[in-house]
């Protein structure tokens, strides 16, 4: 089959079923015992004039959404943040001068805290984690499966990077794993929409932020 119209998006029904044809795209659906994973809602990635920043109050309007539900009915919820010694010693060189924003992400600095909006609770855990996926090299995988979850709800930013790769991490460990598309985003539009469609097709199964919700109040959560 030649495929002529490849702009990534989700609305792009032609490809979508180009893929589908292809084998991608499956759904993996919800499992027995979901928790809301949110990834990297501190300053350093949520203030616009930080280095690596952008607006993302839309995004949080509706991560504040799946979080009510999630706390109303008894859905665990756990953060994840990036962070480092000051002087650098557990970075690696690659990495700094990959990504030499990781020369801002200070362990201790309040631009490494959850932002407010989200009222982060004493039980719900915040998870240091030192690359893209929250799955790597921290202790994430040992939470989830001391509660017995088998589902995360991937929320947060930014969705060409560390969604991308914890949602990618949830697939090869055996978790279901839902990407809510209107509580991800990116500091590039493009990015986003290109890496939604390619989250959805190959690691997660992208579903509106509405449908949270409602499975979370059906009682099946």
């Amino acid at each position: 089959m030649t495929q002529n119209n490849t702009t990534h998006s989700l609305d792009n029904r032609e490809l979508v079923d180009f893929y589908r044809q292809a084998g991608f795209g499956g759904r993996v659906g919800w499992g027995s015992r979901p928790a809301v994973l949110v990834i990297d809602m501190a300053g350093n990635w949520t203030e616009p004039e930080a280095m690596i920043g952008s607006d993302l109050g839309g995004v949080t309007q509706q991560i504040s959404r799946v979080l009510t539900s999630a706390r109303d009915n008894s859905v665990p919820v756990l953060f994840t943040t990036m962070a480092y010694d000051a002087a650098m010693s557990d970075v690696s060189r690659v990495s700094r001068l990959k990504t030499p924003h990781a020369e801002k992400m200070i362990r201790g600095e309040q631009a490494t805290q959850v932002i407010a909006e989200l009222e982060r609770r004493a039980d719900e855990p915040l998870i240091e984690k030192p690359r893209a996926s929250a799955f790597l090299n921290t202790n994430l995988i040992s939470i989830l499966v001391d509660r017995g979850i088998d589902t995360v709800v991937i929320v947060g930013c930014s969705t060409s990077g560390c969604i991308r790769a914890t949602s990618e991490s949830a697939l090869d460990l055996g978790f279901h794993a839902i990407v809510p598309a209107e509580a991800v985003g990116d500091r590039s539009p493009s990015a986003h929409t290109a890496n939604l469609f390619d989250i959805d097709q190959r690691y997660a199964d992208v579903v509106p932020v509405e449908d949270v919700i409602q499975h979370f109040a059906s009682g099946q959560a």
